[in-house]
């Protein structure tokens, strides 16, 4: 059984606020998450999509205190992500597994998230099962400008006649407390039928995440962009390494190129997910050459983690420690099969 080392960051703080002892100097936080919420369906059957099993008459018996039940822990965990430093929920967090507006919408009305006025990006995908990916955002700190669902075209055997539909990537630009950023959130096709014979479709993913990319790079080579998902591959896989070509070191980097901090994590054996006692990092945060200097005068990169709360993790039985899924033949209480991740954003404060 594999044992999960937590990552932990220690950080002087005050609420929005921290200060570095050796300098000095007072900064604004902010959190920016990513988090596969596992399925998170309505209860309603939907004609379009292949959503039967989620429906109370259907293979899960998926009823409406169930949905409730998962709606109260999805809102818990994102509300918790990253509130130990910046003392509130994260500014900005991407989503997949979701069926549609409708169930932001009634995430966003529980508890622990009603007063938090958070808005929402979203299109219906054309995935077969009808899952998608989303923004969501706190209005206080980010004003969206622009949004766009691309579309990523897969065929089976390269006939065109006979499409695999999968999830779009959702790329939305704002301003950020300010200041211009980009976000894509993504949902690349999973490892089914195992990773060799599935790894085409995430190779294209990559590609048109590049693609996606260089096109903001063609307007701005300075602009600030993250792309974060759910890739079904890990901070080395060749996906992220030979097509996106993230690096493992923020040093040095040149212009528009891509830093990932998931991977020394990775290599430290630290995981998002596990399958047949290992751990994958399929839950990746990567950024822009100009979100990693370290000149804090406008916002940059300070630190990356995964949250993993004991809570989150399965407490007894042959999977002791992973993450406390919320379906295994019938609701388990759980969350969700994947730990969310976060990286911190950081800002000078200006003395007035």
């Amino acid at each position: 059984m594999l044992k999960l080392f937590r990552y932990s960051i220690f950080l002087s703080l005050f609420w929005s606020t921290f200060l570095f002892s050796q300098t000095e100097k007072e900064y604004k936080i902010n959190t920016i998450a990513f988090y596969n919420l596992e399925n998170l369906f309505d209860y309603e059957d939907d004609p379009i999509t292949f959503d039967d099993d989620r429906t109370p008459e259907g293979k899960d018996h998926w009823t409406q205190e169930i949905y409730e039940a998962k709606l109260a822990n999805m809102a818990k965990v994102i509300s918790e992500i990253g509130a130990d430093v910046t003392g509130t929920s994260p500014a900005i967090i991407g989503v997949s597994e979701i069926e549609n507006r409708r169930v932001l919408e009634d995430l966003l009305n529980q508890k622990p998230l009603v007063n938090k006025n958070y808005g929402i990006v979203h299109f219906d995908s054309p995935d077969r099962r009808g899952i998608d990916v989303a923004l969501l955002y706190e209005k206080k700190v980010f004003t969206p400008t622009n949004s766009k669902a691309y579309e990523l075209f897969l065929y089976d055997d390269d006939d065109k006649t006979k499409r695999i539909y999968t999830r779009d990537q959702l790329l939305v630009s704002g301003m950020f407390d300010g200041e211009k950023i980009h976000i894509i959130v993504n949902h690349w096709p999973s490892r089914s039928g195992g990773e060799a014979l599935s790894r085409t479709k995430r190779l294209k993913a990559a590609q048109l995440n590049k693609h996606i990319m260089d096109s903001l790079f063609s307007e701005n080579p300075y602009a600030k962009i993250i792309t974060m998902g759910d890739l079904n591959d890990d901070p080395t896989s060749a996906s992220v390494k030979e097509i996106l070509k993230a690096k493992d070191e923020r040093e040095d980097m040149e212009l528009k190129e891509l830093y990932n901090p998931m991977e020394a994590m990775f290599k430290n054996g630290l995981g998002t997910l596990a399958y047949r006692d290992a751990w994958n990092l399929f839950d990746q945060i990567i950024l822009s050459t100009e979100l990693t200097k370290k000149d804090y005068s406008s916002y940059r990169f300070y630190k990356a983690g995964i949250f993993n709360k004991s809570y989150l993790e399965t407490p007894r039985g042959q999977y002791k420690g992973y993450p406390f899924r919320s379906f295994v033949n019938g609701f388990t209480g759980g969350y969700s099969d994947h730990f969310p991740v976060y990286i911190y954003l950081i800002k000078e404060k200006t003395k007035n």
